[in-house]
């Protein structure tokens, strides 16, 4: 136990405070910030999954059907509990909850999953599938989920910003304007909602402008009104193709498909990927240290909701489903699904809240209170696990 606190959690608070650091002595400004946040997202984390995921066969999904299951339904099953549970409890956008999700509602898995369940219980088949299979569920199924949800508010939110900039412009300058025109309008910060916009330009200029934001407001409307014309909301079908098109939930997609229909990658290929993918935790953790030095850190009710949520709830209802899914004659292998599901949260979830401009100060919160708090759950399921098999 003592090793894995040193060698595994250490580390990650370690770095994350070195990149809260370096965003506090300003060593990457803003701009740089947005490019390590696309390097984790665009090139290393895609790498990372693809690599991982394309090493499996299609027995490692038929081994154990009960805790594929499981771990399809339970997973993403709570992904979407603390998405409608952040909206209920906390009043917050779709896109909001939605970013909300990736982070109380997946475990960095990819990040610690070897790195924990190999001391614990070695580096075994039973632990390569179980981190295999849950790696693949929350990277191919609920990123894109939740990327799919943060494009489908994104959208409602820039047509509404956009609707109310050209109301408040008719009504000071009832003057026709051609959509088609680039226009920029200088509007006060309170009229654009959190999260809008997200574009690189828009972004920047949000940067720029400390008191007003400047955003191509004109433009937006046309974009949407294009929109308007066919469902006037974007389709689930549009945010979810989306969504698979970026690099984060395209690789893992393709790497499934590969293991399914037999594509074999050659092995030489694997140092290529490795070499890119070794770039992602560090580089990852460094950023989710930039993003907490962006923003006023505080433990509010929200974020203790979503360590609770994370590093208790979930592996508490993972591990009453495979007892009563008829897993009770192997109690080992509960306990690894139980630890994987209960590792902190995902830290592509806090970059891609720093990517869009969503949710940093409460996910970033979350994120280290839940890293924090994980030395402390790891104890306690390790402690209890035990327990509850013998009660079974």
């Amino acid at each position: 136990m003592t090793s894995i606190i040193i060698n595994d959690i250490i580390p990650i608070l370690v770095i994350m405070l070195l990149g809260y650091i370096c965003g506090k002595f300003h060593v990457f400004d803003d701009d740089q910030r947005q490019g390590l946040n696309k390097l984790v997202l665009n090139i290393a984390l895609p790498a990372a999954l693809f690599i991982s995921i394309v090493k499996a066969t299609r027995q490692i999904f038929a081994k154990d059907i009960v805790l594929t299951l499981i771990s399809i339904v339970g997973v993403t099953g709570l992904f979407m509990l603390s998405y409608f549970l952040d909206k209920l409890m906390f009043h917050r956008s779709t896109q909001e909850a939605a970013v909300c999700a990736l982070i109380a509602g997946s475990p960095t898995i990819g990040f610690l999953g070897f790195a924990v369940l190999d001391p614990i219980y070695g580096n075994n088949v039973n632990t390569n599938l179980v981190i295999g299979i849950v790696s693949i569920v929350v990277n191919a199924i609920t990123i894109p989920i939740g990327l799919s949800l943060v494009n489908q508010g994104q959208a409602k939110a820039r047509a509404k910003a956009a609707k109310s900039a050209t109301t408040a412009t008719a009504k000071a300058a009832p003057k026709k304007v051609d959509p088609k025109k680039t226009h920029t309008t200088l509007v006060d910060t309170e009229t654009i909602p959190n999260g809008v916009p997200v574009t690189d330009a828009e972004a920047k200029a949000l940067r720029e402008h400390g008191v007003k934001r400047e955003i191509d407001l004109v433009r937006a409307e046309y974009e949407y009104t294009k929109l308007e014309d066919a469902d006037k909301t974007p389709s689930v079908w549009s945010s979810i193709l989306n969504a698979v098109k970026q690099p984060v939930a395209a690789a893992p997609l393709i790497a499934v498909i590969f293991v399914l229909v037999g594509i074999h990658i050659p092995a030489s290929w694997a140092p290529t990927f490795d070499l890119v993918a070794k770039a992602n935790s560090g580089v990852a953790v460094l950023a989710a240290g930039l993003a907490l030095s962006t923003v006023k850190f505080s433990i509010d009710k929200e974020a203790l909701w979503n360590t609770f949520f994370r590093l208790f709830l979930t592996p508490a209802i993972i591990v009453a489903a495979a007892y009563l899914c008829g897993m009770g004659s192997d109690p080992t292998k509960i306990s690894m699904l139980c630890l994987a599901v209960g590792l902190p949260p995902a830290f592509s979830g806090i970059i891609i809240s720093s990517r869009y401009n969503i949710y940093v100060k409460e996910g970033a919160s979350s994120v280290a209170l839940s890293t924090v708090g994980f030395a402390v759950s790891c104890i306690f399921w390790i402690w209890a696990l035990p327990l509850i098999a013998h009660i079974f």
